[in-house]
């Protein structure tokens, strides 16, 4: 099966494209899977802006997301790229809004000083129109992409309103997967967790599991996910999986109240549970260093 490549924008190509009507497109591979091979690097992960929503309990919705690129630009050294793990807006019923929602979103990370940006679509980008806007303005919903000797795989399980990869992905998975030597080392993005977290609360992917058995022979493999607006960490077997905490509002412990309903705004500490992450990988080692860093005022 021939995989979808495209090259991933770059800052200067997105500043060029964000002044035209049609937004610009942050997604598909970087060239060069040699170059640099095996030197340490870094990268930042950002998730679950919820572009878009307003109200309770986060009075500064539009907010958090531009102090989140303030605090990314504000790092001495910047990261090799920027990763986004879903839910870039949050939902809306009127197509033209959620289109208009995406570019607001699109002219907030253009201020990004980062070199490579790549977005991926959580349930709020694309649950409602199967990632028909999504696609539009931003690019595929999966990729993969090479860097410094890491192999990235991006899958989409939210399209798909059952909250399935779906069986042609997991053919696509699969003859990616063929092509990597089983040493290789793999980080997964996705926005839901491919594992049963708690599927009570839509935490969870419906053929996750089928998933993670096609990445099980690889033994240097790492997932990272959003979705459950909150730090959390996980294995399944050798296989490591770590949230990030959202952008716009802290969710509580699987399971720990009967509704999923976010954490309540505490003015004393009014950023608490919100946050992003870097990333740091080693030198041809299958180990990532984490940093949590937090949204502050």
């Amino acid at each position: 099966m021939e995989l979808n490549m495209q090259r991933a924008w770059k800052r200067r190509d997105f500043l060029g494209l964000a002044a035209c009507a049609g937004g610009a497109v942050f997604v598909s591979a970087l060239p060069g899977w040699a170059a640099g091979r095996d030197e340490a690097f870094y990268f930042v992960q950002l998730s679950d802006a919820h572009w878009g929503f307003q109200g309770p309990p986060n009075p500064d919705a539009r907010g958090t997301l531009p102090k989140a690129v303030a605090a990314v630009n504000a790092l001495a050294e910047p990261p090799d790229f920027l990763m986004f793990t879903g839910d870039l807006t949050h939902t809306t019923d009127d197509p033209a809004e959620r289109r208009r929602r995406m570019r607001e979103f699109q002219s907030i990370i253009a201020a990004l000083k980062v070199p490579v940006v790549h977005l991926m679509p959580g349930e709020h980008d694309a649950g409602l129109d199967q990632g028909a806007a999504y696609r539009e303005l931003f690019g595929p919903t999966h990729y993969v992409f090479d860097h410094k000797g890491v192999h990235f795989i991006v899958l989409d399980n939210v399209s798909d309103p059952a909250g399935r990869v779906g069986a042609a992905q997991l053919d696509w998975l699969a003859a990616d997967l063929a092509q990597q030597p089983q040493s290789a080392r793999i980080v997964v993005f996705t926005h839901r967790p491919l594992f049963d977290l708690y599927p009570q609360w839509d935490w969870a992917t419906r053929d996750g599991a089928q998933v993670i058995e096609r990445l099980m022979p690889h033994p240097n493999v790492t997932v990272f996910y959003g979705h459950i607006h909150q730090e959390h960490h996980h294995m399944t077997g050798h296989i490591a999986h770590h949230a990030a905490r959202s952008l716009i509002y802290p969710l509580p412990a699987a399971g720990s109240q009967p509704q999923r309903l976010p954490v309540p705004w505490d003015p004393a500490q009014p950023y608490r549970g919100l946050g992003w992450r870097e990333v740091e990988a080693g030198r041809a080692s299958g180990d990532f260093g984490i940093e949590e860093r937090p949204v502050n005022g």
